[in-house]
């Protein structure tokens, strides 16, 4: 099994990104300078940060710190969260001789929150009007001041005050009180003065990002800009650009594309997007996830192995030929019988697909808990005594992953009907020669011709193959079963209705819920969690997602069971956390 988590080694020739970043930010002559790592869920952009970090580490001039932003959202105020945990580190990093400097920096940030200031100071630093409660106090007192002011401003002022008295709990004396610019301006000159007497950069990484609700999004970006264009400074932010966006729209109600695109350019100097696999990285990325877990092949063997990859990688502009297993079984020393050359050439068929597929793209994480199921699914295999080679198991999963829900359905009915588990159809289209017309395919198959065609080619082959095995092993995600031998009539016509479900106002689903009986919604809600489970392509509102919002909302049951699917997710996209929370009508548009 391998672990959902990022990787400090780099297997898909990342490195050359890293580098790239460490040149930007090691450059003195660039800074102080703002980029952003951007790319979807599970492409690599924590990877690319470790990578990061591990090079700039290793030069004592560059203090790394590096930002949750999910991991503070529900614990403190976001900018207070940021400007606590640089505040820290700068102080645990500075020698004896500036303690006292940094102690005074450290003093000033908590000054900045006793004072309720922070809630509004990455705005004030950058001269941008907010809402919050003391930059409407400021505003009301340059009303008063230049005698345009009227009762309403005099009692925003006396709210800030008494605000400002209750959050510093008596511990500032009046000789220290300053109003908000002096304290951004004392605060901005005192960091720059901190770092130039240390003589490093800082160097802050915000990670997770596009895992925050909107107001938490927004807010650490609005802090950054309180330490952004100081010398010495440089940020890192690595998210999936389209849900800071959507986070950006939502903040501001919906501003126009322009005005989102200038906000994040203003903020971001210099995008620089985790580049797509293609079909050699993901064939050398299966290569390591394989060489990695195979107990025998010792570091120094997986590294000469990494390290080949890497070099034909960074060939593949030229005519440099494509490397071949028969080169990686050499640097391992492996015969042609041994079980992890199986293992290679297994994941070597599979590579095409994997890389081309749209539901999977060529994305890191997907391959990586495909192969986890397959892994889980040999186990169980070995332990059972089931005649199944692992390349088996691994076709009908990546079937499983590409193929819609009446696809899935119909590959099991097909099982189920046939003499000893052996369908007549695999025989009947694998013996096709060239392209396999699609009207020749399942009829539930017809909607994906060409991955279906390309799939029935891959080896190995299924004609003659009892497949029942497969397909029990596979039931978690391929129900055997007819959902309306486990369902009741209404139950079976709801799930069908609310699996298409284009508008969670939708009357034809009301009507469908409406027909459940109380003690049927969760069981129809457990089936389209499977249903869901199927696909985990989250990155727009889908159809399925809605029906099961409308259900949850008719049952505590059917909710409960729908908030341990959300909380089970990795990242649980802003779309979806939003349209759980808000009332029905609300929330729809998001698609």
């Amino acid at each position: 099994m391998w672990a959902d988590i990022e990787s400090g080694v780099d297997y898909l020739n990342y490195s050359e990104v890293s580098e790239m970043v460490c040149d930007l930010v090691t450059d003195d002559g660039m800074l102080p300078i703002s980029l952003g790592i951007y790319g979807t869920w599970g492409v690599g952009k924590s990877s690319i940060l470790r990578l990061v970090s591990s090079q700039l580490e290793a030069d004592e001039r560059n203090l790394v710190i590096p930002f949750d932003a999910w991991l503070y959202q529900d614990f403190d105020e976001a900018k207070s969260a940021l400007m606590t945990v640089i505040a820290k580190n700068l102080y645990d990093a500075t020698p004896e001789t500036l303690k006292e400097k940094a102690s005074g920096f450290y003093r000033r940030v908590n000054k900045l929150k006793a004072l309720g200031l922070a809630v509004d100071v990455g705005a004030m630093a950058a001269g941008v009007p907010t809402l919050g409660l003391f930059s409407k106090a400021f505003g009301s007192a340059g009303d008063l001041l230049g005698g345009t002011g009227d009762k309403e401003d005099v009692d925003a002022l006396k709210d800030a005050a008494k605000a400002a008295a209750e959050r510093s709990g008596g511990l500032l004396a009046a000789k220290e009180k300053r109003n908000a610019p002096e304290e951004i301006a004392a605060f901005r000159k005192e960091l720059g003065e901190l770092l130039d007497s240390m003589g490093r950069r800082l160097v802050v990484f915000v990670d997770n990002l596009d895992r925050c609700l909107p107001a938490n999004a927004i807010a650490t970006l609005e802090a950054m800009r309180l330490f952004l264009f100081l010398p010495r400074t440089a940020f890192v932010v690595a998210a999936d650009e389209e849900m800071i966006r959507l986070a950006v729209a939502k903040h501001f109600s919906n501003p126009g594309d322009r005005h989102v695109t200038d906000y994040l350019d203003k903020l971001i100097q210099i995008p620089i997007r985790v580049p797509k696999l293609g079909l050699q990285e993901v064939r050398a990325y299966l290569v390591m996830l394989a060489v990695t877990k195979e107990a025998s092949v010792v570091p120094e063997r997986q590294e000469a192995v990494r390290g080949f990859l890497v070099s034909k990688l960074r060939k593949s502009w030229s005519n440099d030929p494509p490397f071949k297993m028969a080169e990686i079984a050499a640097i391992l020393d492996i015969a042609p019988d041994d079980a992890l050359m199986g293992s290679l050439e297994t994941m070597d068929l599979l590579a095409p697909l994997l890389a081309h597929s749209v539901r999977i793209n060529g994305n890191p994480r997907i391959v990586k808990r495909m192969l986890n199921v397959i892994r889980m699914r040999s186990s169980v295999a070995r332990r059972r005594e089931m005649p199944l080679g692992e390349s088996y198991i691994a076709k009908l999963a990546l079937f499983e992953r590409c193929m819609g829900e009446e696809a899935i359905l119909e590959l099991g009915s097909m099982v189920n009907a046939a003499t000893d588990g052996k369908p007549q159809a695999f025989a009947d289209l694998e013996a096709i020669k060239g392209e396999v017309p699609a009207e020749r395919l399942p009829k539930a198959w017809q909607g994906q011709p060409e991955f279906a065609a390309n799939w029935l080619k891959l080896s190995p082959m299924f004609a003659g193959v009892d497949l029942r095995p497969m397909v029990y092993l596979s039931r978690e995600t391929l129900p055997l079963r007819s959902v309306a031998a486990r369902l009741g009539p209404a139950a079976a016509k709801a799930l069908e209705t609310l699996l298409k479900t284009a508008s969670v106002n939708s009357p034809a689903s009301k009507e469908a819920i409406s027909r459940l009986a109380s003690e049927e919604a969760a069981d129809v809600m457990d089936e389209m969690i499977v249903a869901m489970g199927r696909n985990l392509d989250w990155l727009k509102a889908r159809n399925d997602f809605r029906g099961a919002v409308m259900l949850a909302r008719s049952s505590p049951a059917a909710h409960d069971k729908l908030v341990r699917f959300v909380g089970g997710l990795p990242k649980p996209p802003l779309w979806m956390t939003t349209m759980m929370k808000e009332p029905t009508a609300s929330a729809e548009g998001r698609g």
